[in-house]
């Protein structure tokens, strides 16, 4: 495979997260990126950065495949980041010290290069893009994730708009290959670049799920005992799981009114509400609620810095995950709840259907009274919801890292 082709994966927003213990999304994304296209197409496959000064390189191999083996332990809790200041930066300087960027070696004649960039990073800037692409002799080919800035732009930060459309340029004007990792991405996308006036290939590639979510066992991360001890929960009482960064697009404010009505009607008996993300931006109302508000101080919890195998955890007792977003590029943690057998409530949206299918139940994220009777229904033992969605599980077939790359390399064959 890819005879003629090099591939150069850019690796900055691992690089510029070395900090944050919990990953995004988009830094899964970069891993999951990384680690297929080494197992893939490795004589094939070369890795570089865009540091936090704007320094661009190449990376050498066993140096970037040992920064990911790191960042993966970050992510597991196997290794931590210093707490006292002076350690920490001597941790961060040891990092950026190995992954300082290199020069690019000159092209070989008979052989293609792709820059491949899986993630939003540095794309503000268009010039420093163009430079990249030009010091390697290289095609540009882009993972696109969503369109919600400038789609909902009341639910990103004041100048989240203006920046989503820089980054949008950039791929509209340079770009060689695109791959949507929806295809209402993709349909957005399209709408936006038409003013552009150019014919760019794109394609829809449905993200994949990490490995680490078909191979849980409690043995990877604290027991269930200890779990409940820490946080004074009942494994009496249902459990519902809402998972993402607390901010306004993915809908909290719902869910914490819903539970304060549970709590004024049934006391003690309510279920239970793990949030699991950090608190994003523009939140000020559910921060509130969390901080301020009573009545759901014994009912719902929040948890910030969970590690992977800690969310499998949380995940593996729930009744089911709680989706109520108004906007998504992409559902990845209903693909994975759903790998895990774990029903999901999610709002009626176009990804959501993508990735759900047959199997989610699907809401109106403003329907908070059908959101109410849902999860009541779902809280009792004998639920043919439940049953129902555990009955279409059987027919689901999960989505694959393997299959994604498949389809990212058969862009870069054809360009």
């Amino acid at each position: 495979m890819l005879p003629d082709r090099e591939i150069i994966l850019d690796l900055s927003r691992l690089l510029s997260r070395i900090l944050h213990s919990t990953p995004t999304g988009v830094d899964r994304v970069e891993m999951a990126y990384a680690r297929e296209l080494m197992q893939t197409i490795p004589d094939h496959l070369h890795f570089a950065v865009v540091n936090i000064f704007g320094a661009y390189g190449r990376i050498p191999r066993e140096t970037a495949l040992s920064f990911l083996t790191h960042t993966e332990a970050l992510w597991n809790g196997k290794i931590t980041i210093p707490s006292k200041k002076i350690e920490r930066l001597v941790y961060i300087s040891n990092i950026y010290r190995r992954m300082w960027p290199r020069s690019v070696p000159p092209k070989p004649s008979h052989v293609t290069r792709i820059f491949l960039q899986s993630s939003p990073h540095h794309l503000t800037h268009k010039k420093l893009t163009a430079s990249i692409l030009k010091k390697e002799h290289a095609k540009f080919v882009c993972l696109l994730h969503d369109l919600i800035p400038i789609e909902f732009p009341e639910y990103a930060r004041p100048d989240g708009a203006e920046l989503h459309i820089k980054r949008l340029r950039t791929v509209a004007e340079l770009a060689d290959g695109i791959i949507a990792n929806s295809y209402d991405t993709q349909k957005e996308f399209q709408t936006f670049s038409k003013n552009f006036g150019r014919s760019i290939p794109i394609i829809t590639a449905h993200l994949g799920i990490d490995p680490i979510h078909k191979t849980f066992s409690e043995k990877n991360g604290q027991t269930l005992k200890n779990l409940f001890d820490i946080d004074n929960i009942s494994k009496d009482h249902p459990i519902f799981i809402c998972l993402g960064t607390i901010e306004p697009r993915k809908n909290h404010l719902l869910l914490l009114n819903i539970w304060r009505k549970l709590v004024q009607n049934y006391g003690d008996k309510a279920p239970y509400l793990i949030l699991i993300g950090r608190r994003g931006w523009e939140n000020e109302n559910i921060v509130d609620m969390l901080e301020r508000c009573p009545a759901i101080k014994k009912r719902v919890y929040e948890f910030s810095n969970l590690d992977d195998r800690q969310i499998q955890l949380w995940l593996k007792q729930a009744r089911a995950l709680l989706m109520p977003s108004f906007a998504e590029g992409y559902g990845l943690p209903i693909a994975e709840a759903i790998n895990l057998n774990l029903p999901v409530i999610c709002s009626d949206i176009p990804a959501h259907r993508e990735v759900g299918g047959e199997v989610a139940e699907f809401l109106d994220p403003l329907d908070g009274v059908g959101w109410l009777d849902t999860i009541l229904d779902y809280s009792q033992a004998e639920s043919k919801r439940v049953k129902a969605q555990k009955i279409a599980m059987k027919e689901w077939q999960p989505p694959s890292w393997k299959t994604h790359i498949s389809a990212v390399l058969q862009l870069v064959q054809d360009l």
